[in-house]
C-alpha cells in the first residue's frame, strides 16, 4: 500500500489515497493507530485518507488521530492535503474539501505556501472556569465546524517558562475535565502584540503535545479577537513547529471567515505490507 507523508509546521501525517474505496473504512482505525505510532512504525500525529466526495467537493478528508480514533478535521491537516490534492490532479489551484465538520476549502499560494478556510466557530465561551488541583484556571472553550472540534486556550504568559512536564500534566487534566464532556484540545497561550502570539496545544487523540494545531491556532485566534487582546488580521501564531497565520472577521460576538495559512512538507513517499 502506498503512502505519502507530509507535515505542516511540523504537525505530521500520513496520507492514503482510498478513492476507489479498495481498503475497507472497518481497517482504517487500527491502521491508522499501527501506521502513526512512533518508533515502531512510520509515525505521525495523525492518518488522513483521500475518499471519493460525496456532496460536490473535490474529494472527502477522513482524519484519524495517532490512536486510532476519527477526528472531525484538522486544519494543518487541511492545508497538507489540499496540496496533496493539487499535485496528485484530483483539484485544480482551489480545493474544496469534505470533511466531518463541513467543507473546507483550500488555496494553493505558493508551492509549499497553503491556506485553507476552517469551519466556522459553532460554540463560543469566552469564559469557563475549571479547577484543576485546586487551582482554577479562566478556559475560553471554542467549537469549530459541526460537529464541532473542541478547543480550550487558556491565557498562561509564561506556559514557556514552566517544567514542561508539569504543564504537561495540566494539559491532560484540562483535556479530561468534566467541564469538557466531549474532551479538549488544550491551548496555553501567551500574547506578544495585539498581531502575534505564542502557543503550544495538547492535543486529544494525540494525548500529547504536538508542534502544531492548525485548528487550535483559528480557535486561539477567534477567542483572543473576540476578547479585543488581538486585530485579527493576519495574526501570527508562534507554535514549536513554526509559525502559522489566521485571518477572520469578527462582529457581535461571534466570528466567521477563519482563514489559516502556513507551510507543507512532503517529507517522503512510501509502501507499507501493514494491509
Amino acid at each position: 500500500m502506498h503512502f505519502t507523508k507530509m507535515h505542516g509546521a511540523g504537525n505530521d501525517f500520513i496520507i492514503i489515497n482510498n478513492i476507489d474505496g479498495a481498503i475497507p473504512e472497518s481497517v482504517l482505525p487500527e491502521l491508522a493507530a499501527g501506521l502513526c505510532a512512533q518508533h515502531v512504525s512510520v509515525g505521525a500525529d495523525g492518518m488522513m485518507v483521500v475518499a471519493a466526495p460525496r456532496q460536490g467537493g473535490d474529494f472527502r478528508m477522513i482524519f484519524y488521530n495517532s490512536d486510532g480514533s476519527l477526528g472531525e478535521m484538522c486544519g494543518n491537516g487541511a492545508r497538507c492535503i489540499a496540496r496533496y490534492g493539487y499535485e496528485n490532479g484530483l483539484s485544480g489551484e482551489t480545493q474544496r474539501i469534505e470533511t466531518t465538520a463541513g467543507l473546507v476549502t483550500g488555496q494553493r499560494v505558493t508551492k509549499r505556501l497553503y491556506k485553507v478556510r476552517l469551519n466556522d466557530p459553532s460554540v463560543i465561551y469566552l469564559h469557563r472556569s475549571v479547577s484543576v488541583g485546586g487551582t482554577a484556571y479562566n478556559c475560553a472553550y471554542i467549537e469549530l465546524g459541526d460537529p464541532g472540534i473542541p478547543h480550550a486556550i487558556v491565557l498562561m504568559p509564561d506556559w514557556d517558562e514552566r517544567d514542561h512536564d508539569m504543564l504537561r500534566a495540566l494539559g491532560r487534566a484540562l483535556r479530561f475535565a468534566e467541564e469538557f464532556p466531549r474532551g479538549a484540545n488544550v491551548s496555553f497561550v501567551k500574547v506578544v502584540d495585539v498581531g502575534h502570539v505564542k502557543a503550544i496545544t495538547y492535543e486529544r487523540g494525540v494525548e500529547d503535545f504536538t508542534l502544531a494545531c492548525g485548528t487550535g491556532c483559528g480557535s486561539i485566534v477567534t477567542a483572543l479577537a473576540l476578547k479585543g487582546l488581538v486585530s485579527g488580521k493576519n495574526v501570527k501564531v508562534s507554535m514549536p513547529g513554526g509559525e502559522l497565520f489566521v485571518t477572520l472577521t469578527h462582529e457581535s460576538g461571534t466570528a466567521h471567515d477563519v482563514y489559516l495559512t502556513g507551510p507543507t512538507c512532503v517529507v517522503f513517499e512510501g509502501e507499507t505490507k501493514e494491509i
